[in-house]
């Protein structure tokens, strides 16, 4: 799922990456509201939020939101950094190496959870939750073209809307074959991104209030789990000395 990018990508792929990746989104978006009361993946929300903070001249919110945004766009920057040398080095597997941080950095998360009760707690899960996101969401963005997003759910909604209309128009007016298979597939890839996120709300709302910070342990596993057999495979083509062949995942 994590080394081939673009037009090399087949729809199973974008889908399996696009639900995995949604619901652990998801879940952390929900665990993280519930540990400081903001939402990590919400970049539309936070910054409707700072906006009425301004007017409302509430400057603390607006700071904290400000920041919540600035944490997300430099996840964002670490990735495409990240993915930019992995393509110049021809290292395909950098995909999964990025996923692999973001599981590294939200186990840290989860432990300093735990280690902090008071004091900087709030801050660095709200900032540090926000960078996984902007990490992840351009990690996705990147390997599939644009095709999936996993935090950004009023795109993929707007997409399923879209994508909805085009079938039921061409059920209406049956046409080309091969059109049919290609919209029910983003159908399917968009609607399963959204209910996926959806599902993984639920479960890291649930985690958290069973585990509390364990919640946030126990999703960096999901993420390796999901990354290692690119980053192994990657590396398995590094020491041969050529890249993998066919659609590994």
């Amino acid at each position: 799922m994590l080394l081939r990018e673009g037009e090399a990508r087949t729809f199973v792929m974008d889908r399996r990456l696009g639900c995995s990746l949604a619901a652990v989104a998801g879940a952390v978006n929900a665990a993280g509201f519930l540990a400081v009361g903001y939402y990590s993946a919400n970049m539309t929300g936070n910054l409707s939020r700072l906006s009425m903070d301004l007017r409302a001249v509430d400057l603390s919110s607006a700071v904290a939101c400000l920041g919540l945004i600035t944490a997300f766009v430099a996840g964002a920057v670490l990735s495409a950094f990240l993915v930019n040398a992995g393509r110049r080095h021809g290292r395909p597997a950098i995909y999964a190496y990025s996923i692999l941080l973001e599981a590294l950095l939200l186990a840290l998360l989860g432990a300093l959870d735990i280690a902090l009760r008071v004091g900087p707690r709030e801050p660095v899960l709200a900032y540090g939750l926000s960078f996984l996101m902007g990490l992840q969401n351009a990690t996705v963005t990147r390997i599939s073209g644009a095709r999936v997003r996993t935090t950004h759910m009023t795109g993929m909604l707007t997409d399923f809307g879209i994508e909805l209309a085009d079938w039921l128009d061409a059920v209406r007016r049956p046409g080309d074959p091969g059109r049919m298979v290609q919209v029910r597939e983003r159908l399917a890839l968009h609607g399963g991104i959204v209910l996926s996120f959806a599902c993984g709300g639920v479960g890291g709302a649930l985690a958290y209030g069973w585990w509390r910070a364990g919640a946030l342990l126990g999703l960096a596993p999901i993420l390796v789990w999901l990354a290692l057999p690119g980053a192994v495979a990657g590396l398995r083509g590094r020491l041969s000395g050529s890249t993998p062949p066919g659609p590994v995942a």
